[in-house]
């Protein structure tokens, strides 16, 4: 008798209306082993079967088919993610596995868990009036925990990644005009956070990173700071931790705007500790109360929004001072990659769709003078 290699197989449905397979995965004291699956549809025994041989192949024990996806993903968040993940980060997703995917998906085994499941979650989340930008976030914590399965051969496929997600709006950015930036600096002349506004249209850096500067960053004398850290909320906590992407870890060369704005900044400072006496709090951060501590982002948001009342301009967010940074190097001729080292961007590819357009029209004013000078 001829002996059949591992892997030949069959599916077949069941009276129930369900799907049943069986693989074989070698011998065992002569007699041929066989490992048998179900499941509701012909293509999830499929999926079991290849998971099965998968295994079989590296020399793995074969996943148990009734595993949970609530304690995978539980594991997976504290083994896997955990330690790559900032503090705030890691809350944001245990507030995630808690809040939504465990208690609406965790029952289900994951071998067992398919397409449909995943896109009827998320329409549910939607439905439930969740913003599309968080839907796409929860999917893809999910997609990024079922990805770690298919790796360890839990799975065959990533099921997440064969949904529809809902599509994000893209807020429209409002960057302050060159006139706008100067009366805001105008108006701020008896601000304590008129260096803070400077900096932040000169450097265009992210509010948590500006909020994060210690002086030890700072070298005023040579015209830079470095970007080290972001400061973050976490757990009512303002904690100092690493920058968004590794791209974001930069030396930034100061204009003399903003060297010298710091420097009356530092003088402030200065009155202020000597004021504030046995009360100060020496952080060692650029960006502080009057008594020494570093500043809450809310804080921040409300003291900008009456810098602008002050000056009689519209209601931006603070990230916008960070987008007029980026529009004033581009009207100024600078490339996308200028503003790419600048932003700390992660990609010239961010770069180009956030600003992209904004070159595009510096090039027709281009196109426009040569027309001047060949009397197009």
């Amino acid at each position: 008798m001829t002996r059949r290699g591992p892997g030949e197989g069959s599916i077949y449905p069941r009276k129930d209306g369900r799907w049943a397979g069986s693989v074989h995965i070698g011998y065992e004291d002569g007699k041929r082993v066989r490992k048998h699956v179900m499941g509701r549809t012909r293509n999830e025994v499929k999926d079991k079967l290849a998971v099965v041989m998968r295994a079989h192949e590296e020399k793995r024990p074969i996943p148990d088919q009734r595993a949970k996806l609530g304690p995978f993903l539980r594991r997976w968040l504290d083994e896997v993610a955990k330690p790559t993940l900032r503090p705030s980060t890691y809350r944001s997703y245990d507030s995630i596995l808690k809040i939504h995917l465990v208690p609406c998906l965790g029952h289900i085994a994951l071998a067992r868990l398919t397409p449909a499941d995943v896109q009827a979650f998320l329409n549910g989340r939607s439905t439930k009036g969740l913003s599309p930008r968080r839907v796409q976030y929860i999917h893809a914590v999910l997609r990024r925990a079922l990805g770690t399965a298919e790796r360890w051969g839990m799975v065959s496929r990533n099921v997440a990644k064969l949904v529809e997600v809902p599509r994000v709006l893209h807020r429209e950015m409002t960057p302050l005009t060159p006139e706008q930036a100067r009366a805001l600096i105008e108006a701020s002349v008896a601000d304590r956070h008129r260096a803070l506004w400077i900096t932040a249209l000169g450097t265009g850096l992210r509010q948590g990173e500006l909020l994060a500067l210690r002086w030890e960053d700072v070298g005023l004398d040579a015209g830079v700071l470095r970007v080290r850290h972001s400061l973050a909320n976490v757990g009512g906590v303002l904690t100092l931790q690493e920058p968004k992407t590794d791209r974001s870890r930069r030396t930034v060369v100061l204009p003399d705007s903003v060297v010298a704005a710091l420097r009356a900044h530092r003088t402030r400072q200065l009155m202020d500790r000597l004021a504030a006496g046995a009360r100060w709090v020496d952080t060692g951060h650029v960006f502080t109360t009057m008594i020494g501590r570093p500043h809450h982002a809310a804080t921040i948001t409300r003291a900008f929004a009456d810098a602008l009342n002050r000056a009689g301009l519209p209601r931006v967010r603070f990230h916008d001072l960070r987008h007029s940074a980026a529009t004033f190097l581009l009207a100024q001729g600078m490339t996308l990659e200028d503003v790419k080292q600048l932003l700390g961007h992660s990609s010239i590819t961010l770069t180009s769709n956030t600003y992209g357009h904004l070159l595009e029209q510096r090039q027709r004013q281009v196109a426009q003078a040569m027309d001047a000078v060949l009397g197009g």
